[in-house]
């Protein structure tokens, strides 16, 4: 995008700039941030790895946290406690079995049980346990809330982290286009910077992989679709 920019430069193009934000990762707390301070922008092109074609839509995310608790024992006799992990493990399998939502367009919603803590030592009852849970949204997630509640009820406790909702995205014409799964910033902007597009070198499929990389002809590609997509949108706002 940078050096995009740079070249749109020096050929004389204005009216566009670069937005850097921090958190994409955990909270969206710099597009959270930036929504409050908008420039005045029309558009905002989201860099996210889709092999370099434009995104028609992405899935959303749900986060929970889910915490047992229990009573220490000795692990001799069990009856004398009563088991955070035990009662964890059992509320995730329900979990797991919860029917999930799809979408005509962004296919099936998935579950992904991302991690899992507790306990003391092997020979003591856990008091205490918790796991990381994140479902990929594709619609209106009211009925799966109600779903995770309803498991998770008298059992263990579930803290909603964060919830992004799905989007439905246009194209630019002479662009290739694909849909994703993934979550991006762009809900969070709500629209306060312009009408959003996500498009960026590199696949998905390597990300937070040890195989994790992007191919320079596809870098090098990215440069020219930047450049050009600017290009088209400003002509749609001087006509």
């Amino acid at each position: 995008m940078i050096k995009a920019v740079e070249s749109l430069l020096e050929a004389g193009e204005r009216g566009f700039g670069l937005l850097f934000v921090v958190g994409e990762e955990r909270t969206s707390a710099g597009a959270y941030r930036a929504a409050q301070t908008p420039r005045g922008s029309r558009y905002i092109i989201n860099g996210e790895p889709t092999g370099n074609r434009l995104a028609l839509g992405s899935k959303g995310s749900l986060r929970y946290e889910v915490v047992a608790s229990g009573k220490m024992a000795h692990s001799a006799y069990p009856e004398l406690g009563d088991s955070a992990i035990h009662k964890l493990v059992d509320v995730l399998a329900e979990m797991r079995r919860i029917p999930l939502p799809v979408d005509s367009l962004l296919g099936p919603s998935t579950l992904n049980i991302g991690t899992l803590s507790g306990g003391r030592a092997p020979n003591v009852v856990a008091d205490e346990a918790r796991a990381d849970i994140m479902i990929r949204l594709v619609g209106d997630p009211g009925e799966t809330k109600k779903a995770f509640a309803a498991v998770a009820a008298g059992r263990a406790e579930l803290r909603e982290v964060i919830e992004i909702p799905a989007v439905h995205l246009n194209s630019v014409d002479g662009i290739e286009t694909t849909v994703v799964a993934f979550t991006t910033d762009i809900p969070a902007f709500g629209g306060q910077w312009g009408e959003p597009f996500l498009i960026g070198p590199g696949s998905i499929h390597v990300a937070h992989t040890l195989e994790e990389r992007v191919p320079k002809q596809q870098l090098l590609e990215a440069v020219q679709i930047y450049r050009r997509m600017v290009q088209q949108l400003c002509k749609r706002e001087s006509k």
